[in-house]
């Protein structure tokens, strides 16, 4: 039969992991190491087909390049894709997440994107009050495209 701790079941023979520290040992430290920016890290099947999507269809220059990795940026905007490497298998890519960008004009983007890729779904007004699209990159990540609405009379109901 479990034992109750703070609400919580016990089961038999458990016994705390050596590192393991009450809550609210944790809630008194302050993490103080500031965060600038986060750059995913895309494992791709070719280098250059996807320097050529990101290029082509999204305005992104390759900033820095090695045999199997790059950096691509646009604006604030940077991404990294590396080919696979010894140490995980790959046979397409797992990633479940998108990449949420913030264009300037996610109109135009849009427009000069809607009849080239494969579309996630439309642009579109949302009750959170983003104007936003989301597509696959050649990889198949989806890559959602997103700018705030400013006048509150577009921002739809919630459903």
């Amino acid at each position: 039969m479990a034992k109750q701790v703070r609400g919580h079941d016990i089961l038999p023979g458990y016994r705390k992991p050596a590192e393991f520290r009450p809550a609210e040992l944790l809630m008194d430290t302050t993490m103080t190491v500031k965060m600038n920016a986060v750059k995913p890290m895309l494992t791709v099947a070719s280098l250059e087909a996807t320097i050529t999507f990101y290029r082509d269809f999204l305005g992104f220059q390759c900033v820095s390049r090695v045999d199997y990795w790059a950096a691509l940026r646009n604006g604030e905007a940077e991404v990294m894709i590396a080919l696979p490497n010894a140490h995980v298998p790959f046979e397409k890519p797992a990633f479940t997440g998108s990449l949420y960008f913030n264009p300037d004009d996610v109109d135009a983007l849009w427009e000069s994107l809607r009849d080239r890729v494969t579309i996630v779904y439309p642009i579109e007004n949302f009750f959170y009050g983003m104007r936003e699209f989301a597509i696959l990159d050649n990889n198949g990540y989806m890559l959602q495209f997103g700018q705030e609405i400013e006048d509150p009379s577009l921002i739809p109901p919630p459903e």
